[in-house]
């Protein structure tokens, strides 16, 4: 697991993130809800709240939320990564 903390810009649609956590997450046995929620659990105790939204690869059959987490696709996140923030 790494987190990195940036100001990101995805795609055109200039959608910006404050504070975001780019969370690594491979294990094959556990599904896409699943690492969002471990992520979004992780990213809770640290900044103090939930995350509003998830960025994963666009190769990804995603819902458009988990919980109450926006998820969106994206080019420019690696498959197995997920990057939460506000």
């Amino acid at each position: 697991m790494e987190e990195k903390e940036e100001l990101v810009t995805t795609g055109s649609s200039s959608q910006e993130m404050k504070i975001g956590l780019l969370w690594f997450d491979n294990d094959k046995e556990s599904s896409l809800e699943t690492k969002v929620n471990r992520a979004a659990k992780y990213y809770a105790g640290k900044y103090g709240y939930p995350p509003v939204n998830c960025y994963v690869n666009d190769s990804l059959e995603t819902p458009y939320m988990i919980g109450d987490i926006h998820i969106f696709k994206t080019k420019s996140v690696l498959p197995n990564h997920f990057w939460l923030g506000q």
